[in-house]
């Protein structure tokens, strides 16, 4: 009867702590609401390990996937088709950029922290344009 038990207590709370993983959607815009073009909306999100962002390609031409080098250790990296959703489960606590590559260099980025994470000091370091850099230390900004 114990071992019974223990997998029944052990399914409760792994049903308990999927329950409460939340998806969150974003979307892939064209002209944002404060009028800004080529945007994530919202432009930074804080998630729990387990939660989950779902791109909506709201305008063509869209996509997002994460900036090499520039996610947790250990996260992996994804990347979704142009003018489609994607859903993108976040595991491992730290700082996330995503990127809509055809509009990269426009500045069409975002920041998603995951947990209750440091930005990492070398996050903003190395090769990234000008615009996409600005909107990325202002998403940091908005999460301080």
């Amino acid at each position: 009867m114990f071992p019974k038990l223990v997998v029944a207590t052990g399914l409760a709370v792994m049903m308990a702590s999927s329950a409460m993983a939340e998806t969150f959607e974003i979307q892939m815009l064209n002209k944002g609401s404060d009028g800004s073009p080529m945007v994530f909306e919202p432009a930074y999100v804080k998630l729990m390990p387990g939660d989950t962002l779902k791109f909506v390609a709201a305008d063509r031409g869209h996509n997002a996937e994460s900036i090499k080098d520039r996610s947790p250790e250990g996260s992996g990296e994804f990347k979704g088709k142009i003018n489609e959703e994607i859903e993108v489960t976040f595991e491992v606590e730290g700082w996330y950029a995503i990127q809509c590559k055809p509009h990269f260099a426009m500045g069409m980025v975002m920041a998603v922290e995951v947990g209750d994470a440091d930005v990492p000091e070398d996050f903003l370091e190395g090769r990234l344009p000008r615009r996409a850099k600005d909107r990325l230390e202002a998403a940091i900004a908005s999460a301080q």
